[in-house]
């Protein structure tokens, strides 16, 4: 793994601390948590798992929304923009908030704002106020997702048992969306209301669960409040996703999405020359030159680009071509959220003992492979033909998510560890919404009648497939470099004493 100096050093004082010692592991015992310490990590399972299930729940539920509220098709695409708006526009200031703040406090009170929204967004009747819900959402999500991921990361000891962990916890978020699919068909079929319902009651529950069980002990980071750096760098997030969004509409080439563009780099340029020059910057700069953290995020952005862009190509072929329904489409793709689930385990002791860029080097090959079988679908083809890309989805996640998440978090300080993982889910975000507003470009202005696939689909699915590619080729090249070597072996034993001092 290569890092900078700092960092380095940083985390060799850490695992001094925690007994690690060098060398190629061996097997590790499993160690004994303490049942707080699994109370802990599920509630913070249970908050990335309520991510995921809201997002495809309301994805599944928009027909019926549209149909009962009256609203257009470029009103209806803002109920899933307007919650990617407010998560991939506030995330680097909802992770350092996490690190100046207080992670638990920054999750717990972003935790009661999206229970409150889910239920305000179940009771509306206006569109626009619908929307305003689904913005409060993502903004509060832009914050839950990094305090939780912080909060896990500097409870478990970096190694084996962060592996565990993050194995487990990464698990939570890909079934939470599969989970969404089929619960959104269900309820949809009751009440579109009930899928924004839903996540309300789950929400206060966690929210319970984390006041008692989360450690009071989720420290603050050192250091100042960077408010120039938090206004620039949230404007020019939240421009950029807005403005890739509403490109295919507006027009690529059209002078409002080059001005927007060119307002959005100008404040990209002055958040940099910020953070260059302030004491206590929000984003410190050289957490960069982690090329694995680099590797981890460019993963992120193809991985999430792709997979969102392929569910939306996916979605019109079955229901608007072959005349699925929501719920036969979610039952598709079950196998391939099963295989995700029953990984958590296993993940943790493969990222041990092989290291995360191989993992996350052979999930990219599998969703390459995946795309790549479906570019020879059509309305002929059973579902047998298709379970292949299936299979090969469920592999590409199982292998690449936890291990993305483990490497873009290793090596980083304790006081930015809120820092990190807002970048990852940032590219996560960020890369979702741009690989789909070039997809849904292709697609978008080819009417689509059942029975026959529009000819703009091969293109998309080929674009779908180069990002992942590129993805691949970056990742392979930091196994080249021998950057993404097996993780260290653990001393369990001082590893659980720590964790058990967390809780004395």
């Amino acid at each position: 793994m290569i890092v900078t100096e700092s960092s380095a050093s940083t985390s060799a004082e850490r695992n001094n601390k925690r007994g690690r010692h060098a060398g190629v592991p061996g097997p590790v015992p499993d160690t004994r948590w303490t049942p707080q310490l699994w109370g802990t990590l599920l509630v913070l399972c249970t908050v990335l798992f309520l991510d995921g299930l809201d997002v495809s729940m309301v994805g599944v539920a928009l027909p019926a929304i549209q149909a009962d509220l009256g609203l257009s098709t470029a009103s209806l695409q803002w109920i899933v923009s307007g919650y990617v708006l407010g998560y991939g526009g506030l995330l680097l200031l909802g992770g350092r908030t996490a690190d100046l703040l207080g992670r638990r406090r920054a999750l717990l009170v972003a935790l009661a704002v999206f229970a409150a929204a889910s239920l305000l967004g179940a009771l509306v009747d206006d569109g626009g106020l619908l929307i305003a819900t689904r913005f409060i959402k993502g903004l509060a999500a832009a914050f839950t997702a990094p305090a939780g991921l912080s909060i896990l990361t500097t409870t478990f000891p970096e190694g084996p048992v962060r592996n565990r962990a993050l194995g487990i916890y990464t698990v939570f978020g890909a079934s939470g969306f599969s989970s969404g699919l089929i619960l959104g068909g269900l309820l949809t079929e009751i009440n579109w209301r009930a899928t924004f319902l839903l996540p309300a009651p789950l929400a206060l529950i966690a929210l319970a669960a984390g006041i008692k069980l989360i450690p009071k002990n989720s420290e603050r980071a050192a250091g100042g409040h960077d408010i120039l750096g938090a206004v620039t760098s949230t404007a020019a997030l939240l421009l950029t996703v807005f403005t890739v969004v509403n490109a295919p509409a507006a027009g690529w080439g059209s002078v409002r999405t080059l001005g927007s563009f060119a307002v959005a780099a100008l404040l990209f340029a002055t958040f940099i020359a910020v953070e260059r020059r302030i004491k206590h910057p929000l984003v410190r700069l050289g957490i960069f030159r982690n090329r694995t953290l680099v590797r981890a995020n460019v993963a992120a952005i193809t991985v999430a680009g792709a997979y969102i862009s392929f569910q939306f190509v996916l979605g019109l072929f079955l229901q608007a071509v072959l005349g699925w329904s929501p719920l036969q489409m979610a039952l598709a793709l079950l196998p391939a959220g099963l295989m995700v689930a029953s990984s958590g385990s296993l993940m943790g002791r493969l990222i041990t003992r092989y290291g995360t860029g191989r993992l996350i080097a052979g999930g990219m090959g599998a969703f390459v492979l995946a795309y790549a079988l479906f570019l020879g679908v059509d309305t002929a083809s059973s579902y047998w033909r298709m379970l292949p890309t299936v299979l090969l989805l469920g592999v590409g996640f199982a292998l690449a998510f936890s291990s993305m998440n483990v490497q873009a978090t290793n090596g980083v300080a304790d006081e930015e560890q809120g820092l990190a993982s807002g970048l990852v889910q940032t590219s996560f975000q960020v890369g979702g919404a741009m690989v789909l507003a070039i997809t849904t470009a292709i697609v978008g202005n080819e009417v689509i009648q059942p029975g026959r696939v529009p000819s703009a689909f091969g293109p998309a699915i080929a674009v779908i497939t180069a990002v992942t590619l590129a993805g691949l080729l970056v990742a392979l090249l930091g196994v080249r470099q021998g950057a993404a070597k097996p993780e260290p072996s653990v001393d369990s034993v001082p590893a659980e004493r720590e964790l058990e001092e967390v809780y004395s």
